[in-house]
């Protein structure tokens, strides 16, 4: 069930708030052996919390928001009391004693916590494997990632263990596994909901924030309950500088009006990335909708950047506690890839041209979006692959780095303007296709009401992998 009908029967004393969460539970214990989207699970913690809900609701009194709703926690964000092992054998027992503000807030809501969810070592990475759990699956087809880095996040809420779970954002880590998972992710405008103390300080040492990169937002199988979340988590705190005010408009209004007669703009490769046919098809499919279906008038075009690829890279490690890190590595078996990237002999220039690239991406998109009130693409340039890769070598014959096929993503945290990733279909062998809905900066409302408009022409929330459909059969 999605989380706003959840939170309504609760509130209406129709679903007790404790058996809500004993199936949610049921589900993980079905499922997650196979799954592995949860890395610590807290079930006595959840039926606390969700007594204390239903005492709160007995009394007369508001339960909040997401009263009662059971959620999971990417396992980087940290959690008062309960461990917050970020992918890492050095922050294996690591238990904060603080949340983070999205964990805060989403309490103060009303929240019943399932617990946290996988997450690749210290999210630096597009999929969903670390040295310390067992490796999150997708569940579509299980020999294939999930996606990262907001991995078990995503699985979580593609197979029903919750309605939602927590995503965190600096090169596409919440767009990335809703589309190899089927479901939708939003990444709101930066500072949106405030990043604390998730952009870690002197106290997290080896451990680094993306300042400058990093979004917090909802993974959901209905627009409806993102749009939930962002009105239960949404709003400034003086512990983030880049927190913006306090929105000017209602989030589950953002819902309503259609997308009638907006400017679309359409790149399915930005004019230069390898995209496998496939994913071409399934988006582009899903790209006439909006002009025959919900009335947008499309067009076919490309913001004119070159790829900048190298230079995100440059940005994240020059937001990275390079010399914390490298120490860490010393003492630790970190992840293969990010050893790799700590040997390179960054210099100050890569971090400055780097920096360049970025505005120089930052004032062609703006330029763009004058002309289009959204930009669609592909959320990736490729359907889940296999496990323990960090990205296929080749896409459509073509031979890539490893993580380009996020070349949709992350100049979208370069710019930090609103987007989000839709199911739009599937391959012929079955498997998940995003297409990614770009805003105008701080524009959050015309990507949620296009991104509603678009699940009532297509809607997805009845399709589950057939791993859960087997599942409730044998229940």
């Amino acid at each position: 069930m999605d989380a706003v009908s959840l939170a309504a029967l609760i509130r209406q004393r129709k679903l007790s708030p404790l058996e809500v969460v004993d199936a949610a539970l049921a589900r993980i214990e079905q499922l997650d052996s196979t799954l592995h989207a949860f890395c610590t699970l807290t079930p006595e913690l959840a039926r606390a919390e969700a007594r204390r809900v239903e005492s709160e609701i007995v009394q007369g009194r508001d339960a909040g928001l997401l009263g009662g709703v059971p959620v999971g926690h990417k396992d980087l964000i940290l959690t008062r009391g309960v461990r917050t092992a970020s992918g890492s054998l050095a922050y294996k027992d690591f238990v904060p004693d603080e949340d983070d503000v999205v964990v805060e807030r989403m309490r103060a809501a009303g929240a019943v916590m399932l617990g946290k969810t996988n997450v690749p070592e210290f999210g630096y990475s597009p999929t969903g494997h670390n040295p310390v759990f067992e490796t999150t699956r997708n569940p579509w087809n299980t020999a294939l990632t999930s996606g990262g880095s907001s991995a078990g996040s995503a699985v979580a809420v593609a197979t029903g263990m919750c309605p939602i779970a927590t995503g965190s954002d600096g090169g596409g880590s919440v767009r990335i596994p809703a589309s190899f998972c089927g479901i939708y992710g939003f990444k709101p405008s930066m500072g949106r909901i405030p990043l604390y103390p998730g952009a870690r300080d002197e106290r997290y040492p080896g451990v680094s924030g993306w300042e400058s990169l990093e979004h917090i937002g909802p993974l959901t199988r209905t627009v409806a309950d993102a749009a939930l979340m962002m009105a239960a988590t949404a709003g400034p705190d003086m512990r983030d500088r880049h927190s913006l005010p306090k929105a000017a408009f209602d989030w589950m209004q953002c819902l309503e009006g259609g997308v009638r007669g907006l400017r679309v703009a359409y790149s399915a490769d930005w004019g230069y990335a390898a995209v496998e046919p496939e994913v071409r098809r399934v988006v582009g499919q899903a790209v006439r909708i909006f002009e025959r279906d919900l009335g947008c008038v499309v067009e076919e075009a490309n913001p004119g950047w070159d790829d900048p690829f190298a230079a995100f890279f440059a940005v994240m490690f020059a937001e990275t506690d390079l010399k914390g890190m490298r120490e860490m590595a010393r003492k630790y078996r970190l992840s293969t890839h990010l050893v790799n990237a700590l040997a390179l002999p960054w210099s100050a220039e890569d971090f400055t041209n780097a920096n360049m690239v970025r505005k120089s991406v930052v004032r062609k998109m703006a330029q763009f979006m004058s002309r289009y009130d959204l930009l669609l693409t592909p959320t990736l340039a490729v359907p889940p692959f296999a496990i323990h890769m960090q990205g296929p070598e080749k896409i459509d014959g073509r031979y890539v780095q490893p993580a380009e096929f996020l070349c949709f993503t992350f100049p979208i945290n370069f710019t930090g303007q609103p987007a989000a990733s839709v199911p739009a279909g599937f391959t012929a062998d079955g498997l998940p296709v995003g297409l990614q809905i770009i805003g105008r900066h701080l524009d959050d409302p015309t990507v949620l009401r296009a991104s509603a408009a678009f699940e009532a022409a297509a809607p997805w929330r009845t399709k589950w992998p057939p791993l859960v459909a087997d599942s409730a059969a044998a229940t």
